[in-house]
């Protein structure tokens, strides 16, 4: 009878991790088979057989390689009261323009004091939301919020921080199912993508996962319009927390919050520039930037290995004009793919070429990654560069 009454009042307990056809995601030792992608190299470590993140700064960890159809469970808990985090389903391999999540899936990870602390409301709740983000779709299903944009818990199944939660999130042919400690709580179908990578969240505050494993499902055939953009061979150029990897002429020009760098305005700091204390040869930087909403004052720009593209709709020194205006109005996030390669480059400006085949005359072999300063407050994140040779 003690034994019974131990066990009744013990959480949900995960099936053994020797039931067919599951394979560890975490080895419970170090962060082999996860990459950190836009944080700083301690925001996600490994203690006592769980990988901790510190929540700081806010960004994501993920799989090495994609998913399509699989179960996958994991053990959770917050150290704080109203701690966030999440798990990101189907997600691609760099941030989403301007933002430090991945494009995909979102299945919620809440503290239940969040809702206290902030007040639940029509767009979210605690736990166990389900929603597509930054441009990625699904079809919410069982309680839906009143907004329609996201798939609400059924029931209230989790236990407070600093308490250990269950997920078994199942995914298969762009459908989910969400199961919290025993109990099948949320709900979406209709997702796009459906094949990705899976990523577990830093969003403010300490967190705690373990027991993470797999179980692949037979593929459904998601083709390359459901699957994720990989962006594989990107390499993160920012370091998470302040300007180290970078020097500048005027210090006072330019700053960091953890995310990226930012432009002080004032027409004192127009032609300082950031730059890179690394050099590099033929590659592909992506950059996301935004100018402020007032007018600007002059043009700021980005160079690689010397070539000055413009930030402003102009395609770059040398070059003809642009096509097409890409550029978005000030104050939203615009990103940059602009590859330097043999003896032409090429600019990508948010999805659409608005410069190709630009001449690399008089250009060194290898040369620094640089933001230019116009005295307007332009920002810079999401700063990544792929080796081509």
């Amino acid at each position: 009878m003690k034994q019974f009454l131990l066990l009744a009042l013990l959480p949900f307990a995960p099936a053994s991790a020797a039931e067919e056809g599951f394979k560890d995601l975490f080895n419970g030792k170090d962060l082999s088979g996860w990459v950190p992608k836009n944080v700083a190299a301690d925001t996600f470590s490994v203690k006592d057989g769980m990988i901790v993140t510190t929540g700081l700064p806010i960004g994501f960890l993920s799989t090495e390689r994609m998913y399509e159809n699989f179960i996958m469970e994991l053990d959770w808990r917050h150290m704080k009261e109203a701690g966030n985090s999440g798990v990101f389903i189907w997600g691609e391999g760099l941030p989403a323009p301007g933002v430090p999540y991945a494009r995909g899936i979102e299945v919620q990870i809440l503290d239940l004091g969040y809702a206290k602390n902030k007040g639940a409301n029509e767009w979210f709740t605690t736990h166990g939301d389900i929603f597509a983000i930054w441009g990625a779709k699904m079809t919410p299903t069982g309680k839906v919020s009143a907004n329609g944009a996201r798939s609400f818990p059924m029931k209230e199944t989790t236990l407070p921080s600093p308490q250990w939660n269950h997920y078994r999130i199942e995914c298969n042919n762009g459908e989910i199912k969400l199961s919290v400690n025993g109990e099948l709580t949320t709900t979406g179908k209709d997702c796009n993508p459906k094949k990705g990578f899976l990523c577990l969240e830093s969003e403010g505050s300490e967190a705690h996962f373990k027991n993470i494993r797999i179980k692949e499902l037979p593929s459904t055939g998601a083709s390359e319009a459901q699957t994720a953009r990989g962006y594989e061979g990107f390499k993160q150029l920012f370091n998470g927390k302040d300007m180290g990897g970078w020097s500048t002429d005027k210090p006072q020009a330019w700053s960091s919050d953890g995310v990226g760098y930012t432009a002080a305005a004032g027409e004192e700091f127009r032609g300082s520039k950031l730059v890179s204390d690394g050099e590099y040869g033929d590659c592909v930087l992506c950059v996301d930037w935004r100018s402020p909403d007032k007018k600007a004052g002059g043009k700021a720009a980005v160079s690689v290995r010397g070539l000055s593209i413009p930030i402003g709709g102009e395609a770059g020194s040398g070059a003809a004009q642009p096509s097409e205006k890409a550029d978005l109005k000030p104050g939203e996030w615009n990103r940059f793919f602009i590859t330097v390669q043999g003896k032409s480059a090429t600019v990508e400006l948010n999805e659409k070429i608005v410069a190709k085949d630009i001449p690399l005359t008089d250009l060194p072999a290898k040369g620094k990654i640089a933001f230019e300063h116009a005295g307007d407050g332009v920002e810079f994140t999401n700063v990544f560069l792929k080796p081509l040779n």
